[in-house]
C-alpha cells in the first residue's frame, strides 16, 4: 500500500478516536483500542482499556467539545504509526469543568485493514 494511503488510514483512525471521545461512544472506542491499551492522562494518571472506557460508561467524563488539529503521522514499518497533535477539550469530570488544550501522542498498530490505538499520552499545553 502506498505511504500516503497508509497515512490517510492512520489519520482516519485518529479522527475516529476524536469523534468517539467527543460523543462518549464506548462501542466505537472499544473497537479501536487494543486489549492491552494504556492511556496516560494530562495529569499523569494511567488507565487500562477498561478504565479508559469506564470514564464514559460511568458518566464521570462528559465531553462537550473534543477536537484535534496539527496532526502529524509517522510510520515505522508496515504495522506501526505514531500520531502527534493538539487536542482542545471542553468537558466535565464528575460534574467539575475540565477544559484544556493538550499535546497528544497516539501509538497505532495495523490490525488487518484497520488501525487500532495501543497507547495514548496527553500532556497539558503551556498556560493550561
Amino acid at each position: 500500500m502506498p505511504e500516503n494511503a497508509r497515512t490517510a488510514q492512520a489519520r482516519g483512525a485518529v479522527d475516529a478516536w476524536v469523534a468517539a471521545e467527543e460523543a462518549g461512544d464506548t462501542t466505537a472506542l472499544g473497537a479501536m483500542l487494543t486489549e492491552d491499551f494504556a492511556g496516560i492522562g494530562p495529569h499523569g494518571f494511567q488507565l487500562d482499556r477498561g478504565g479508559w472506557l469506564d470514564r464514559h460508561d460511568s458518566g464521570s467524563l462528559v465531553n462537550e467539545v473534543f477536537t484535534a488539529d496539527e496532526i502529524a503521522v509517522r510510520h515505522y514499518g508496515a504495522e506501526t504509526a505514531i500520531a502527534n497533535g493538539v487536542l482542545a477539550q471542553r468537558a466535565t469530570y464528575r460534574g467539575r469543568p475540565v477544559p484544556g488544550r493538550f499535546r497528544f501522542t497516539a501509538a497505532l498498530i495495523a490490525d488487518g485493514h484497520s488501525w487500532r490505538i495501543a497507547n495514548l499520552q496527553l500532556s497539558p499545553m503551556p498556560g493550561n
